[in-house]
């Protein structure tokens, strides 16, 4: 054992709560990574816990406890909080299970489990943002997100050599995008809102999961992260009408004024094409620097997300037309491209 598993250990060891019992001597079973780079650890003790390693000069720990007392005062459930260290990035955290919202999701589960999402999204978005010390989705933020596509994407996965012309392009549907973005109305936004960062609990409600990189951001943010989840893919009409019922909520509860089903639509669909462009890049650096290529494989459902979204509005034709012009035959030869998870592939 290296001298930080040894911390490690020790750290737990001495910070384990009271009231737990352990099933023999106590043993840490490590768990599948998720695209950061904290590592989760399930223990052998009653009640189930999680030890975390999440090391502080890459993970926002800090901001990981902020919005989780948020979420508790919002009555929102989340993983109990038993003890943290900032320094060392170690966290002891309750363990809420291996059901997730993703296992459960089928024709007949959506409805009911979906109504339970946008309720959670609700309270969120309804709570005051007045005091809230969360960074902004602002300009700056965006755009940089928004490149993760040109250097991570194209670049260097692809191995695309992007010429001035096209950058140009990129830049005005960049523009536009972050223009869509910041005309919304501004709420708390997890901003990783969707099936695999929600678990089901024994009692059948749900729970929130990595929040840490909550912002301030535009409220159409959250629910295209669920109902165009990268991991699982729905009719068009069911999306469609359940953005128009969330819009009406929003409306009837005054966090939405003087706006159209039409305007709220277009809000939704540019927002999506922001977060998948972004998504096509965050995957490709998790595959090509972090050495996790399984989230190529989610790729052809973000890119029909892309491309669906980027054809219906003026604001994306160009790219439509450019990237299935030029990123396209690349993409067909990939290893990764296949179609067998999107319903009409468009490539």
């Amino acid at each position: 054992m290296n001298q930080h598993k040894g911390q490690f250990f020790r750290w737990i060891s001495d910070f384990l709560p009271g009231d737990v019992v352990g099933d023999g001597p106590l043993t840490l079973e490590p768990l599948a990574g998720d695209a950061g780079f904290r590592r989760y650890y399930r223990l052998n003790t009653e009640p189930k816990l999680l030890a975390v390693d999440s090391p502080p000069k890459k993970e926002r720990n800090e901001d990981y406890v902020s919005v989780s007392l948020a979420l508790k005062q919002l009555g929102i459930k989340r993983p109990r909080l038993y003890a943290i260290d900032y320094a060392r990035g170690f966290m002891l955290l309750e363990d809420l299970g291996t059901r997730s919202l993703f296992s459960d999701l089928d024709e007949h589960s959506v409805s009911l489990r979906y109504d339970q999402a946008e309720a959670i999204l609700h309270s969120m978005q309804s709570a005051s943002t007045t005091g809230l010390e969360f960074p902004f989705y602002d300009e700056a933020s965006l755009t940089e997100e928004f490149d993760l596509f040109s250097s991570w994407f194209v670049e260097r996965l692809l191995g695309y050599v992007l010429q001035d012309s096209e950058r140009t392009l990129l830049q005005s549907l960049c523009s536009d995008l972050v223009n869509n973005a910041l005309c919304q109305p501004q709420v708390l936004v997890h901003r990783d809102f969707h099936s695999r960062n929600l678990m089901i609990l024994a009692d059948e409600e749900l729970a929130v999961i990595d929040f840490q990189d909550a912002v301030i951001g535009p409220v159409t943010y959250d629910l295209v992260s669920l109902l165009r989840d990268c991991y699982v893919q729905w009719p068009e009409e069911l999306v469609r009408a359940r953005v128009v019922q969330y819009r009406h909520r929003l409306q009837d509860s005054g966090l939405l004024q003087n706006t159209s089903d039409v305007i709220f639509i277009k809000w939704f669909e540019l927002m999506g094409l922001q977060r998948h462009i972004k998504v096509m890049g965050i995957f490709a650096r998790l595959a090509l620097r972090d050495d996790k290529p399984g989230y190529l494989n989610d790729l052809p459902l973000v890119i029909d997300y892309v491309l669906k979204a980027a054809r219906k509005y003026s604001e994306g034709r160009a790219f439509d037309l450019w990237f299935n012009d030029r990123l396209a035959p690349s993409i067909l030869k990939q290893p990764w491209y296949h179609n067998d998870n999107v319903r009409d592939p468009i490539l």
